[in-house]
């Protein structure tokens, strides 16, 4: 209204030619620039303290698949919830076995994501004990809602334990839970995005085999090449969903779970 009022016609008959305000273009430049650099050294040194892992942090690597974490110690166990020492750094490996997965736990304003074929890495410190919840805050399927698990955050006697103790090899069992299958393969009949395994051993199932569909017998061969392979014999009926398991079990692992579901009436 005043540019209306201050340069309006009946005033200003003859329009001049205005060469500029050197106090003016100096406040628009500096002032912003200003404003920009101290926003900037705050954000970097947000930043800062995100990446600087500090020195000692206990090492986890954490693997994300369709649709479950799994949590990999340094002498080689394979957790299905991340259990850490209370008051110690923890430095965590990101890895995902498929597709972008992002690691978000609410509790401690940490969330970073997990890419194929990409290392990342985060680090947080608890500073009390208790539960603390897991959860994917990338889209990454059907089951991203599903993909959920804990932190575990316990006394350092109680860790330094945990951890000076032996180790089995999981089971078969466990196995099915560390590695997510159950959230797709239920053990007691019910019907998921996959095939359940209950009293699979065996039965004859119609499966889809380049285009083609086929009848096969459930056994150690079928089972193999299922996990290895998921779309080489895919079960009439179902999408083909999963990723290949090659890079996430060994031979020890899937003869395990091999003689678990033999059993699994």
């Amino acid at each position: 209204v005043w540019f209306m009022v201050r340069y309006r016609r009946s005033r200003n008959p003859n329009p001049a030619q205005i060469e500029g305000n050197v106090t003016l273009e100096a406040i628009w430049t500096i002032l912003p620039t200003v404003l920009v650099l101290v926003m900037f050294y705050y954000g970097w040194a947000g930043f800062k303290v995100m990446r600087d892992i500090p020195d000692g942090a206990f090492p986890v690597t954490v693997r994300a698949q369709m649709w479950s974490w799994s949590f990999i110690y340094p002498d080689g166990r394979v957790l299905p919830e991340l259990v850490v020492p209370v008051g110690k750094p923890v430095k965590l490996k990101m890895e995902s076995a498929d597709v972008i997965h992002s690691f978000f736990v609410p509790a401690f304003r940490l969330k970073e994501d997990c890419m194929p074929g990409r290392e990342n890495h985060a680090w947080f410190q608890a500073d009390r004990t208790g539960e603390f919840t897991v959860l994917c805050a990338e889209y990454c399927g059907d089951q991203h809602s599903a993909m959920l698990t804990k932190v575990q955050v316990i006394p350092r006697e109680e860790f330094d334990e945990m951890m000076g103790s032996g180790w089995d090899r999981p089971t078969g069992r466990d196995l099915l839970a560390v590695k997510g299958c159950v959230t797709c393969h239920s053990l007691d009949g019910s019907k998921l995005i996959g095939p359940s395994f209950k009293g699979i051993w065996g039965k004859t199932e119609t499966v889809i085999t380049d285009g083609q569909p086929r009848q096969i017998t459930v056994d150690e061969e079928y089972v193999r090449r299922s996990i290895l392979e998921p779309a080489a014999d895919l079960v009439e009926g179902y999408q083909n969903l999963m990723p290949a398991q090659g890079a996430l079990v060994d031979s020890t692992d899937i003869a395990n779970i091999i003689e678990f579901l033999k059993g699994l009436d």
